[in-house]
């Protein structure tokens, strides 16, 4: 059950420079109202280390209300993922941003719920922009046994 109270969802994004912060956000609520997951769900947006600075994840970021995090491609590329692509592997040296990221943002147990999905400008341009979304595993808490804390890749709480 997805409670934005606590949320839980990371999405994992991989953009091409320059990409638009409406081109990014726009996948990011398409891949979220595909698979009946509430914005509010999501705990944080991830990617590359090398994209992270690029201002339209940033605005993303912002836009939804939450952290973008950046990780360097030799931790991305240690993440087996189910959508491999040639394309990242030759441009950021790791076979996969969008789904690595997220898995490895969602830390140890983290579940996949909606594979790699590439944006759709129209216009015939070409795609910028690529999603994935995974669920944190929640667990209680220690301290009262009853809220639920959501376990960190980092360990922080």
């Amino acid at each position: 059950m997805d409670h934005p109270q606590w949320p839980d969802l990371v999405v994992g994004v991989g953009a091409g420079r320059g990409v638009s912060v409406g081109e990014v956000a726009g996948l990011v609520a398409a891949a979220l109202a595909g698979a009946g997951l509430a914005p509010g769900g999501v705990a944080e947006l991830a990617t590359v280390q090398a994209k992270a600075g690029e201002p339209g994840l940033m605005a993303a970021a912002e836009r939804f209300g939450v952290p973008l995090r950046g990780y360097g491609a030799e931790m991305l590329a240690a993440v087996e993922v189910p959508n491999p692509s040639l394309a990242a592997l030759t441009a950021m040296g790791t076979p996969g941003v969008a789904e690595a990221a997220a898995l490895l943002a969602a830390g140890p147990g983290g579940e996949l719920l909606v594979p790699k999905r590439a944006s759709e400008p129209g216009g015939g341009r070409p795609s910028r922009a690529t999603c994935a979304i995974a669920r944190r595993i929640a667990r209680r808490s220690p301290q009262d046994g009853r809220r639920p804390a959501v376990a960190c890749p980092d360990g922080a709480q």
